[in-house]
């Protein structure tokens, strides 16, 4: 089983990554919470990796923090979550915030992510509040991310919003609203990186400070 690879990342999109290790291209399935965190396309960079064997595949999930992978392996061992489902999870709440959630059995902000109906919210509570306060926090890695133009960034934002399942609105309105937070402030020559755009977009659907347009 493959459980760590390190090697220069090829491409990174927000749902997976193409690393080449030893001459060897991976494609990686990653959260969005990995992606927030990656360095520039050509760099080397290290993933913990979950190997998933089925009788047809064998898949590799990446993730940049012992904390995200441990999350996301015991959230496939609850009835009814797959890899899949596992990582839209991961997605669309940050880490930390799912660990709050979960241990707070707060199920409402679970049921704001594509895909997580009130039952498996409530499932992933009951089966996991027990369980969260001994998964090891560890520390993120920076995003690096190059300088693109704001109204380009906005529009990938909003792409990726949408390929993860929510609605076009909602995305739209997450990004406008993260774009004119105060934190904003610090962006220079009207540039903002995509990464970090969608993450704080994500914190705002997360928050449900946005309307649920469906």
């Amino acid at each position: 089983m493959i459980a760590r690879l390190t090697g220069r990342l090829i491409e990174k999109a927000p749902h997976q990554v193409i690393l080449e290790a030893g001459g060897v291209g991976y494609r990686v399935a990653t959260p969005l919470s990995t992606f927030c965190a990656l360095p520039p396309e050509g760099t080397e960079i290290t993933l913990r990796i979950h190997t998933h064997v089925r009788e047809d595949a064998i898949a590799l999930y990446g993730f940049s923090s012992r904390l995200e992978q441990d999350l996301f392996e015991r959230l496939i061992e609850i009835s009814g979550i797959g890899p899949r489902l596992g990582l839209a999870i991961l997605s669309g709440l940050p880490a930390d915030d799912l660990v709050s959630a979960i241990a707070d059995g707060d199920s409402v902000r679970l049921r704001g992510i594509p895909g997580v109906g009130p039952k498996t919210a409530d499932r992933v509570v009951l089966e996991m509040r027990d369980r969260v306060a001994s998964l090891t926090r560890s520390a993120a890695g920076g995003d690096g991310a190059a300088k693109e133009g704001i109204s380009s960034v906005k529009r990938d934002v909003v792409s990726a919003l949408v390929n993860l399942g929510y609605a076009g609105p909602q995305a739209e309105e997450a990004v406008r609203r993260a774009t004119a937070a105060d934190d904003l402030s610090g962006a220079r020559d009207g540039a903002e990186p995509l990464q970090d755009l969608l993450r704080r977009s994500l914190r705002y659907i997360g928050s449900g400070r946005t309307r649920e347009a469906r």
